[in-house]
C-alpha cells in the first residue's frame, strides 16, 4: 500500500513515529548487539513480512530489499518494468504479464510464472486473512475465493502461458491495474513458502525468501533487528553495500540520538521534539524530499458516539490545522484539507469545504446540535512520535469544543491497528497513509471503500464504492480522475476522517553512509546507498 501503507511514525510518513528503546541488547536504542559492518537503517516493529499480508511502512521497507517487483515508477510517476520484461493489454481487462529472465529465489529456485499466480492465489484466498486480500479484487474469480466457505481456491483469471509469462484476466477493464504491480502484494513468493498447495509454512514470515537484491540473514529478531545480505545472484541493480540492519526502535528519540552519535546510519523520520534543532544538529546530513504521506484522524464509524456525519465536521473544524503544523511541526508538513496527496494528478484544493475550515465558534454549535460525547479519546500508537501533535489537538478540542478530551498511547502500530480491526472500542484514532502506487484511486479503495483493505472505521457508502469501480474502468485518465474526484466529494459530504496533513520525508543520516535516498513511499533507496569511505 508500499504509504504504501499505513504509517507508523509522524513526521511523517504517513508515518508513524517511533520512540525510544533499543535495538540489539536490549536498552536504550544504542548500538549494542549490532553488527558494525552493516549499514543500519531504523524501522517499527513490522505487523507482517509476508509480501501478500504487509500493509504498512516498516514492513514493506524490509520487503523492498528482499524482493524485486514486477515494476517501479520513474520521476513522472509513470511505471516501468523491473522483473518483469512487459506488461501489455489491448483492452485494459486480458493483461499479459512476461517476466525477465535470469532472476532465481535467494534459495536458487528459478523465478517463475507460476510464482506470481501461486502467491497471488494465496493472498486472495480469505481463510487465509491477508491483509492485501482487497487487492486482488479486480482479478476475475476473486469473488469465489472469499467468505468463510470459498467456491474456490484459485482466481479463474489467472492462466499460466509458460514458464516467463502469465495472463491476468480482470472482471472489467481497469486502466491502471500495470500501476498497481509495483505494490507489496504482488510480489512472488517460492515453492519453498509453502508446506502444501496453498499452505504457507509457519517459518516463512520469520525468514522470508524473496528474489530481490537482499536475502535474510538470519530470522527476524522481534522487536530487535532484521538483518538482510546482499545476493550476489540478484540480475538487477547490485547494491553499493553488503550488509543492512533494520534496526526496530520503540521511540523515535532514541534513535535520533543514535544517529547524532553515528550509532544509527539512517533515520528516516525526524522526531517532531528535534525538528527545531536538527537542520543545526545534523548539518548536511539532515535531508528533506517529497513524499505522499497523508495524516488523518478517524472515526469508528460503527459507534454511536460518531456516527453522525456532523460531529465528525464540527471535530475537524475545531481543529486549528495550520497552528499545530506550524508549533509542531516547524513547517515540515502541510495542512490538509483534501482526502489525497498533493503529488497526484487529480489532486485538488480545499474538497473537505466548510468542515476543513477552522471555525470554532460554528464547531461547537455544530456539536452541541449533533449531540457529540461529552469526552473525546484520540488514541495513537505510542512508537510513532505522535504525542506533541495529539496533545496540542486535544487541548484545542477542550477548549474549542467545551468537551474533556484525551489522547491515549497503544505501545505499538501494530496494537492499535489489532485493537481496531477487533472494534475494541478506542475512540477517535490516528493514522497515516503512504501511497501504495500512484493513483487517485489508491487514496480511495483502500481507505473508504465498503471492503476496503485499510477501512478501518467501517466507512460503507454504495455511491462511492460505485464511482471508485467507474473510475478504475474509465478508458482514459481524465475520465478515470473524474470519477475518483466525484468520490473524493462524498467523503467531504461523509466525514468519515479529518484529513489533518500532508507530508515529506524528513531525515538524517550518519556520517558513515553517502547517497541517502528516499522515495514517494517513505522508503529509503536500499540499492543506492553507499558507505562513506
Amino acid at each position: 500500500m508500499r504509504v504504501r501503507r499505513l504509517a507508523a511514525w509522524t513526521a511523517l510518513p504517513l508515518a508513524v513515529t517511533l520512540g525510544l528503546a533499543a535495538c540489539g541488547s536490549g536498552g536504550d536504542g544504542g548500538s549494542g548487539g549490532s553488527d558494525s559492518s552493516a549499514v543500519s537503517i531504523q524501522i517499527a516493529e513490522p505487523k507482517h513480512l509476508v509480501p501478500t499480508n504487509t500493509t504498512e511502512t516498516s514492513g514493506a521497507q524490509v520487503l523492498t530489499g528482499l524482493f524485486s517487483p514486477l515494476v517501479d515508477y520513474d520521476a513522472q510517476n509513470k511505471p516501468y518494468e523491473v522483473a518483469a520484461q512487459s506488461i501489455t493489454s489491448s483492452d485494459n481487462k486480458v493483461w499479459t504479464i512476461k517476466l525477465k529472465d535470469g532472476f532465481t529465489f535467494h534459495n536458487g529456485e528459478k523465478v517463475t510464472s507460476e510464482d506470481y499466480i501461486n502467491a497471488w492465489n494465496y493472498g486472495a484466498y480469505a481463510p487465509n486473512g491477508q491483509d492485501s486480500n482487497f487487492f486482488f479484487e479486480k482479478i476475475a474469480g476473486y469473488a469465489d475465493l472469499q467468505g468463510k466457505a470459498p467456491k474456490a481456491k484459485e482466481m479463474s483469471g489467472l492462466k499460466k502461458v509458460d514458464d516467463l509469462t502469465f495472463t491476468a484476466t480482470l472482471s472489467e477493464p481497469y486502466i491502471d491495474f500495470k500501476t498497481t504491480l509495483g505494490y507489496t502484494a504482488f510480489y512472488p513468493m517460492p515453492d519453498a513458502a509453502f508446506s502444501a498447495p496453498g499452505v504457507l509454512k509457519d517459518s516463512y514470515e520469520q525468514a522470508p525468501i524473496g528474489q530481490g537484491p537482499f536475502k535474510m540473514k538470519g530470522t527476524w529478531q522481534h522487536d530487535s533487528k532484521i538483518d538482510v545480505e546482499r545476493y550476489d545472484a540478484y540480475p538487477g541493480e547490485k547494491p553499493k553495500v553488503k550488509n543492512i540492519e533494520f534496526r526496530i526502535y520503540q521511540q523515535l528519540t532514541a534513535a535520533y540520538a543514535d544517529v547524532l552519535a553515528d550509532n544509527l546510519d539512517v533515520l528516516p523520520t525526524i522526531p517532531t521534539e528535534s525538528l527545531s534543532t536538527a537542520p543545526t544538529d545534523l548539518g548536511d546530513r539532515y535531508r528533506t524530499s517529497p513524499m505522499s504521506s497523508f495524516q488523518f484522524l478517524a472515526f469508528p464509524t460503527f459507534d454511536k458516539d460518531y456516527s453522525n456525519p456532523d460531529v465528525r465536521k464540527a471535530i475537524s473544524m475545531a481543529i486549528d490545522r495550520d497552528e499545530i503544523t506550524k508549533s509542531v511541526f516547524k513547517g515540515s508538513q502541510t495542512s490538509a484539507r483534501s482526502f489525497v496527496s498533493p503529488v497526484l494528478p487529480g489532486y485538488r484544493e480545499n474538497t473537505a469545504g466548510k468542515a476543513g475550515e477552522f471555525n470554532p465558534t460554528e464547531a461547537k454549535k455544530l456539536y452541541q446540535a449533533a449531540g457529540g460525547p461529552s469526552k473525546i479519546v484520540i488514541s495513537y500508537n505510542g512508537d510513532g512520535g505522535h504525542k506533541d501533535w495529539v496533545d496540542a489537538t486535544v487541548n484545542q478540542l477542550k477548549a474549542n469544543l467545551g468537551v474533556d478530551a484525551v489522547g491515549s498511547a497503544e505501545p505499538k502500530f501494530a496494537d492499535l491497528l489489532t485493537k481496531v480491526e477487533k472494534k475494541t472500542p478506542v475512540g477517535a484514532f490516528r493514522m497515516g497513509w503512504v501511497m501504495d502506487y500512484p493513483t487517485m484511486e489508491d487514496y480511495l479503495g483502500p481507505l473508504y471503500s465498503t471492503n476496503g483493505s485499510s477501512n478501518y472505521y467501517g466507512y460503507s457508502n454504495p455511491e462511492f464504492d460505485k464511482l471508485v469501480k467507474e473510475g478504475s474502468a474509465a478508458k482514459t485518465q481524465d475520465e478515470a480522475i473524474a470519477k475518483y474526484q466525484q468520490a473524493e466529494d462524498l467523503l467531504a459530504k461523509d466525514m468519515p476522517v479529518i484529513p489533518l496533513r500532508f507530508g515529506e520525508n524528513v531525515f538524517g543520516h550518519s556520517s558513515k553512509v553517502k547517497n541517502v535516498e528516499m522515495d514517494l513511499f517513505q522508503r529509503v533507496n536500499l540499492v543506492k546507498i553507499e558507505a562513506a569511505s
